[in-house]
């Protein structure tokens, strides 16, 4: 078996409205198109992938994430070209959102370029370029 990639990611919000309001203007501008938007999941497909913001359960609504926590360290996506990811940094300069790393290479693969930066729940976001397949060929 050789599986095709991810079909979808879930992330949980600590308050889904902020964090529906960010997505819906991230998403949209990365080229996903929304396909549910309820009162608890906004869910987004494109790239071949999806992805979906859910509201927490009442127990956990407000808690705060932990990247080094166990579970999920950072969410990257792929960008089509270069230029893509020095248009990404400045819409959400423009967003006023928290840009942890502006773009940059990094030695991860030839020609790897990239920016971190985070949600509204410090659930750190990556887009990233590497021109051809990169490692993943």
């Amino acid at each position: 078996m050789e599986v095709n990639g991810i079909a979808h990611i879930f992330l949980t919000a600590s308050n889904y409205k902020r964090s529906r309001d960010f997505y819906a203007r991230l998403l949209p501008f990365l080229g996903m198109k929304p396909v549910i938007d309820t009162e608890t999941t906004y869910y987004c497909v494109g790239g071949r992938t999806a992805i979906g913001i859910n509201a927490p359960s009442p127990e956990h609504a407000g808690a705060a994430f932990e990247q080094k926590r166990v579970g999920l360290h950072h969410l990257c996506f792929r960008a089509r070209e270069r230029a893509d990811i020095d248009e990404l940094h400045a819409f959400l300069v423009g967003e006023g959102a928290t840009v942890v790393r502006a773009p940059r290479e990094d030695r991860w693969a030839p020609g790897y370029y990239s920016l971190l930066f985070e949600d509204p729940d410090g659930i750190r976001l990556e887009v990233n370029h590497v021109p051809g397949k990169g490692l993943l060929g």
